[in-house]
């Protein structure tokens, strides 16, 4: 896998990186740009020459500047920062508190607190593992099928599986989004303990436990990709 580079066209206009993958499944050439981190990725099929890789991505310059245009700004994680629990905006700032504490309009942390973003990311984990623990639990009991243990993690391709054994894992970042979209992807992978699959008989038991499911199904195809952009580490 190698990477070219597509130079900038205008004053003060980035150069863009553009990651070459060789696949053998891939029988044309195809470009993607991420939702979740911008990066840009040129598939080609297995022996195509280089050349034409970067040819068609030239062509394409517009389209991928375009694309990147559209994408939402990243947002570090930092004093007076706005950031999104549960789906209300809260602006974090300090306080004389002993710990971070969620508040209706605020994040409050400590005055002089260090290592900002990883603390704030800790805290927002422990929220979302309740919120996930009780709903999985919830749903699976309505189900009748108990689940196995849950882990968080933060996943930019899924915001859940369940495995063949029953453990459900979700994408602790699903704190950051509605209650009702949280919910969502509780009940659907609780469903997955009735059916390993996207049956129609997999929807019908996900319309039972999460009635309404398709407007926070969209939320999360439409929005979902922008709660990766605030950054968590440092």
């Amino acid at each position: 896998m190698g990477k070219i580079t597509l130079p900038g066209q205008g004053s003060g206009e980035a150069e863009v990186e553009v990651t070459l993958r060789r696949s053998a499944r891939a029988r044309r050439l195809s470009l993607r740009v991420s939702g979740v981190d911008g990066r840009v990725t040129l598939t080609m099929p297995r022996f195509a020459p280089e050349r034409e890789a970067r040819s068609f991505a030239a062509e394409k310059a517009g389209w991928i500047r375009d694309r990147l245009a559209e994408q939402a700004p990243f947002v570090p994680v930092e004093l007076g920062a706005e950031l999104p629990v549960e789906g209300v905006l809260r602006r974090i700032e300090a306080a004389p508190v002993r710990r971070i504490s969620l508040e209706a309009q605020t994040l409050l942390v400590p005055e002089g607190a260090t290592r900002l973003p990883a603390r704030l990311g800790a805290f927002l984990r422990e929220i979302a593992r309740e919120r996930l623990a009780e709903a999985s639990s919830r749903h699976a009991a309505a189900l009748g099928r108990p689940h196995g243990r849950i882990t968080l993690r933060d996943t930019r391709s899924r915001w859940g599986s369940c495995s063949h054994e029953g453990n459900l894992m979700y994408s602790w970042r699903l704190i950051l989004a509605p209650p009702e979209v949280l919910d969502y992807v509780a009940a659907h992978e609780v469903a997955h303990l009735a059916h390993m699959d996207h049956s129609p008989r997999f929807w019908a038991v996900c319309a039972r436990l999460c009635p309404g499911y398709e407007a926070p199904r969209r939320w999360l195809r439409q929005e979902g990709a922008a709660l990766h952009r605030y950054g968590f580490k440092g």
